[in-house]
C-alpha cells in the first residue's frame, strides 16, 4: 500500500461503500488483463467491495496450469493420479439436497478420479449421481507442493494467517467437478471475500449484489437451495423474489481468477471438466462485515432459545456454544483472531523501526514486507475500531474477560501507542 492510499483511508471508522444499484441491470464487470498496482485494486475493489475478473496472464506461471492440465486443456488425470492417489478427499453429491447444501463422503482420491472417468465415458451421467470434490485442504495436506501462487491483491489475508498460527485449519480449497457439477446458493464463511482461479474449465456465476438476498427468502426467512427453481415464482413461498434484481451473470474461462466480494450470495456452474482453486480471505476493508455477521448470528440464535432465557444461569454463554457450533467461531474466539492480527503487526512495525526483526514471525515477512508499514498501519486501525466497538456490545461485556487471551482495553492502547511510536520513527506520514 502506498502513502496516498493510506492517507485516504487512516481516518475512516466505517468503510463508506457506494451503492450497489450500477450491478442491478448489468451483466459486466471489470475485467483485469494488464499490472495493476495493489493500491489501485484496494481502492477500486477492496473498499467499494465490487467484484472482478483477472485475465489468465495472471495464472501461466502456476505449476499446476501445466502439470495438472493435458495438452487440450482437460483435466490430466494421470498426473493427478500419480501425486495424490490414495489420498483421502471430501467428495459432494450434487444431485442430492441436505439442508441447503449437498450432502459429502471420504473417498480416496483415486477412486473419484475412476468415477470421473467412467462419468465422462457415460455421455456424463452415473448411476451415482453427479459427484464433486469440494473444499479439499489440498495446500495443507501438501505443503511441499507449490503448484501456485496467491497473487498479491488478496495476500492481505487474516483469515488464513490466524488457522495458519494455530496450525489446525484453514481456508485454501481445490474443487475438481465433472460438466454439470455446482454448488448451491450461498454466502461464504464469515461474510468472507473469496477469490477462485480455473486452473481448467469454465463456470458459470450468478451473483447476487448484498441485500438483494433478502428479497428472495420464502414466508419462513430461509434462502433457497437453487436460485434458478421454478418455485421462486410462487408468491405464495417467495412473496418477495421479483423485486430482487437480476443476478450477475458471468463465464469464466480457463486460467482466469474472479474476485468474490463479502456478502454477494452466489451460485455456482461447472460448464465443463473443472478444477478450480478458491480461497476465503478476510482483512481490514471487510472485518467490520465479519462483526456485522457475527453480531445477527448471535441474535439469531437468542430468538430460538429466547423462551429459555428466564430459566438457565448460563444462557448467554449456551448461546455463545451453539453460536460456535452452527457458524465456526464465536465472541471469544473472534477476540484471539484480532490479538493475533494486531500482535504480527505491532511486531512488524516495531521491527520496521528498530532493525530487529528476531520477535516477528518469519512465515509472514514477506507478505508483510510486500504490503508496507502503511498496510501495517491500516490494519491496526482497523483492528482497533472493532475492538472499539466491541467494548461498547453488551453481550461481549457478558463474557467471562479472565478466559479472554484478548484484554481489549490493554490491547487498544498497545496499538495505539504502536502506530504514534512509527509515526514519529518517520516510518509513516513521511515526506
Amino acid at each position: 500500500m502506498d502513502r496516498e492510499a493510506y492517507r485516504n483511508c487512516c481516518s475512516l471508522v466505517k468503510i463508506p461503500r457506494q451503492s450497489y444499484e450500477q450491478f442491478w441491470s448489468s451483466h459486466f464487470v471489470d475485467y483485469i488483463d494488464k499490472e495493476l498496482s495493489y493500491s489501485k485494486f484496494f481502492k477500486k475493489y477492496l473498499l467499494p467491495n465490487h467484484p472482478c475478473m483477472f485475465s489468465r496472464r495472471f495464472t501461466e506461471d502456476w505449476k499446476c496450469r501445466k502439470q495438472w492440465v493435458s495438452e487440450e486443456g482437460k483435466p490430466n488425470f494421470q498426473k493427478l493420479l500419480q501425486e495424490f492417489d490414495e489420498t483421502p478427499v471430501p467428495v459432494a453429491n450434487c444431485n442430492a439436497k441436505e439442508y441447503n447444501a449437498n450432502p459429502k463422503q471420504v473417498m480416496p482420491f483415486k477412486e473419484f478420479i475412476h468415477y470421473w472417468k467412467e462419468y465422462i465415458q457415460n455421455g456424463h451421467s452415473s448411476p451415482k449421481g453427479c459427484l464433486y470434490l469440494k473444499d479439499w485442504h489440498m495446500s495443507r495436506d501438501f505443503p511441499e507442493h507449490s503448484v501456485y501462487t496467491t497473487p498479491v491483491y488478496f495476500s492481505s489475508d487474516w483469515l488464513n494467517e490466524y488457522w495458519d498460527t494455530l496450525e489446525v485449519d484453514d481456508y485454501r480449497f481445490v474443487y475438481m467437478g465433472p460438466k454439470g457439477s455446482w454448488t448451491p446458493f450461498h454466502a461464504d464463511v464469515f461474510r468472507s471475500y473469496s477469490w477462485s482461479a480455473n486452473i481448467c474449465g469454465r463456470k458459470k456465476w450468478l451473483l447476487y449484489p448484498p441485500g438483494q438476498e433478502e428479497f428472495l427468502r420464502d414466508t419462513h426467512g430461509n434462502l433457497p437451495y437453487d436460485v434458478t427453481s421454478a418455485e421462486l415464482r410462487d408468491r405464495g413461498l417467495f412473496p418477495h423474489s421479483e423485486e430482487a434484481c437480476q443476478p450477475l451473470e458471468i463465464i469464466q474461462e480457463a486460467g482466469e481468477i474472479i474476485f468474490v466480494p463479502s456478502g454477494w450470495h452466489h451460485q455456482v456452474y461447472n460448464l465443463e471438466d473443472t478444477i478450480s482453486i478458491n480461497h476465503n480471505w478476510l482483512n481490514g476493508c471487510n472485518i467490520d462485515i465479519m462483526w456485522q455477521f457475527l453480531q445477527n448470528e448471535l441474535s439469531s440464535v437468542q430468538k430460538e432459545i429466547n423462551e429459555w432465557r428466564n430459566t438457565m444461569d448460563s444462557w448467554h454463554q449456551h448461546c455463545q456454544v451453539i453460536m460456535k457450533a452452527c457458524s465456526g467461531i464465536d465472541y471469544g474466539e473472534f477476540a484471539s483472531f484480532l490479538k493475533i492480527i494486531a500482535g504480527n503487526r505491532m511486531a512488524f512495525l516495531n521491527a520496521c523501526s528498530s532493525g530487529d526483526s528476531s520477535d516477528y514471525p518469519r512465515h509472514l515477512s514477506e507478505i508483510l514486507t510486500t504490503l508496507g508499514p502503511y498496510h501495517a498501519a491500516f490494519d491496526l486501525q482497523r483492528v482497533a475500531h472493532i475492538i472499539e466497538c466491541l467494548l461498547c456490545n453488551e453481550d461481549f461485556k457478558r463474557l467471562d474477560h479472565s478466559t479472554l487471551t484478548l484484554q481489549p482495553e490493554t490491547m487498544l492502547q498497545q496499538i495505539r501507542d504502536t502506530i504514534q511510536s512509527t509515526r514519529g520513527q518517520h516510518l509513516l506520514y513521511q515526506e
